[in-house]
C-alpha cells in the first residue's frame, strides 16, 4: 500500500468516532471504519425510548453524494436498537447523522459520525 493511502486508512480510523448529544438518547456506530470503494456501509443506532418519538432519520452525505433512510417509530414500544445498510457508497468523506424525530416533526436528538470511503483510482 502506497503512504498516501496508509495515511488516510490511519485518519480514517482515527476520525470514524461516535459522537452523542449531552442526553444521549440516541447515539451512532458506523462500520467499517476503513472502507474502500464501492463500500458497504452498516449503521447502528440504539435510541432510549420515549413516546414522543415518531421517526428516526439516517443520513450519509458527502460533496458528491447523499442517501437517507427513515424508519418509523411506536414511541416508548420501538425497538431500542436499528440497522440500516447503505451499499455501493462512492469514495468520499461522509457525515453520517442519526435523528429522532418527534411528534411535532422537529428533530428531538441527534447524533453524527464521520466516515471516509477510499476511491480506488
Amino acid at each position: 500500500m502506497s503512504r498516501m493511502v496508509r495515511a488516510a486508512v490511519c485518519s480514517v480510523m482515527i476520525g470514524a468516532t461516535m459522537s452523542v448529544n449531552a442526553r444521549e438518547s440516541v447515539s451512532i456506530h458506523v462500520s467499517p471504519a476503513v472502507a474502500f470503494a464501492p463500500a458497504e456501509l452498516v449503521i447502528r443506532t440504539s435510541i432510549e425510548p420515549a413516546a414522543d418519538n415518531r421517526v428516526l432519520e439516517i443520513i450519509a452525505d458527502s460533496n458528491e453524494f447523499y442517501r437517507s433512510s427513515e424508519i418509523q417509530l411506536e414511541g416508548d414500544r420501538a425497538p431500542r436498537t436499528s440497522m440500516v445498510q447503505f451499499h455501493g457508497v462512492p469514495g468520499g468523506e461522509y457525515d453520517i447523522t442519526a435523528a429522532v424525530i418527534g411528534a411535532d416533526g422537529h428533530p428531538r436528538t441527534v447524533a453524527r459520525a464521520h466516515v471516509k470511503v477510499i476511491g480506488v483510482e
